[in-house]
């Protein structure tokens, strides 16, 4: 039994009464946390992966395609199992160090190591190896993700959600969008084994990401909480899906797919848009790409601060989620609307500001769906389908929609406008508490 005092130990959730001023540290700590592992994994996910596969294997092609979309799947279904796995052993985690830091720390650890193997595969015949590596990435990662959202739920009041989740979404951004830029620096065909360096580089940063959080957030030890005897009960209640007080979370869910898909199948698409549909060439496609990049990320860090301070003024979380997917739609329309290169910045402008709002107040919408405190991040992890099913539904609604509107790509547009209404109206129906 532990000699601790019940303010010394971990609870699984703090009142508004407990915490009049909110927990600016705890922001920052998840916020750096997310940014130091979020921009490795972008910089290795969209440009060094495939400029060292394009290397591998003779350049770039469909059958590197093929390779990447293949990892990207594979990569998505692991992670999709291993959140709620991790996620629920983090729950029953007791140790001197908390719940969640041992795990955040392990990950940082593991993930690094990872990424250096991965730097370390030169050779075609490695290519299963280089899978196998990356199907652990996208496990170990889970040991910093799962928890590190948790500590949100786990430290911050709901009158401050908004707050701190702007804070949070301030580092995820930054890491999303920076990411590519910090990878790109490694790409050179004069030397093509700089690469490798960026791998290890980002590894850095990876293994920075664990110790920087848990410095920052000082959990306390979780040994007072109950100790669970592991039976079919807790395995119920720890490792299965919520069935009891769970619709709004399933209305989250399905929702924040729903926009999801919306955004990712325009990224899918965002080159043909421009070629086969504005009829530009690739460079200047590529062009208006990186104007559209940088207008999306530039107006995403401006809204993301207010926006969660304000869906806590304004006492609801779901109107402001269901805005940031109207914008969204609107966004998406307007290319189809144009057709005409600029149209494109245009919608990094609309759906940047939509994005910053959705990042922000996001991750309070996730918190206050919880259906059991003590189930924290094994329910984030069965949230985090919304964008880890995405990621494998998107490519697939793009195809078929491609085919259902006669082989041109313009004409997609509309109809992803209105998957994220959809998901706005699912975001709608989630009954808030007041």
């Amino acid at each position: 039994m532990s000699n601790e005092t019940a303010s010394d130990v971990w609870s699984a959730s703090v009142t508004d009464e407990e915490q009049p001023k909110p927990p600016i540290i705890i922001g920052v700590a998840t916020g750096l946390g997310a940014l130091l592992w979020l921009a490795p994994f972008m910089g290795l996910n969209s440009v060094l992966n495939p400029a060292k596969l394009a290397n591998i294997m003779g350049g770039a092609g469909a059958e590197v395609n093929n390779y990447i979309a293949m990892l990207g799947t594979i990569g998505a279904i692991v992670s999709t199992i291993t959140t709620l796995i991790i996620g629920a052993l983090t729950d029953i985690t007791r140790t001197r160090w908390g719940r969640r830091t041992p795990w955040i720390l392990a990950g940082s650890v593991l993930t690094a190591l990872v990424m250096v193997g991965l730097g370390a595969v030169n050779d075609r015949s490695q290519l299963w190896i280089f899978t196998l590596l990356w199907c652990g990435i996208q496990t170990f990662i889970n040991m910093i993700v799962a928890p590190l959202i948790a500590v949100i739920a786990d430290r911050t009041a709901p009158k401050h959600r908004g707050l701190i989740s702007s804070v949070y979404a301030i580092g995820y951004i930054i890491g999303q969008y920076g990411g590519p830029v910090i990878g790109g620096r490694f790409l050179s065909d004069a030397n093509p084994a700089l690469v490798n360096t960026g791998y290890y580089a980002l590894a850095i940063m990876m293994l920075l990401s664990g110790p920087v959080a848990a410095v920052l957030m000082r959990e306390k030890s979780s040994l007072g909480m109950p100790k669970l005897k592991f039976d079919a009960g807790v395995f119920k209640d720890h490792f299965s899906f919520p069935t009891k007080g769970a619709r709004n979370l399933y209305l989250a869910l399905f929702g924040k797919m729903m926009i999801n898909i919306a955004v990712t199948a325009f990224s899918v698409y965002q080159l043909f848009y421009l070629t086969s549909g504005m009829g530009v060439d690739s460079d200047t496609a590529g062009n208006y790409i990186s104007a559209m990049g940088v207008a999306t990320m530039v107006t995403a860090i401006i809204f993301a601060p207010i926006s969660g301070p304000i869906s806590d003024k304004l006492g609801t979380r779901k109107k402001v989620v269901a805005f940031s997917a109207l914008l969204t739609a609107i966004g998406t329309i307007i290319p189809f609307v144009y057709q005409q290169p600029a149209s494109m910045v245009w919608y990094g402008v609309v759906a940047g500001i939509g994005a910053g709002i959705f990042f922000s107040v996001d991750q309070a919408l996730n918190l206050e769906v919880l259906p059991n405190p003590q189930t924290a991040a094994k329910d984030l992890g069965i949230l985090n389908f919304a964008n880890t099913g995405a990621q494998i539904l998107a490519p697939v609604a793009g195809a078929i929609l491609f085919q259902i509107v006669g082989g041109q790509y313009m004409p997609i547009l509309p109809f992803l406008s209105i998957i994220a209404l959809v998901g706005a109206g699912l975001v709608m129906l989630i009954r808030e508490k007041h």
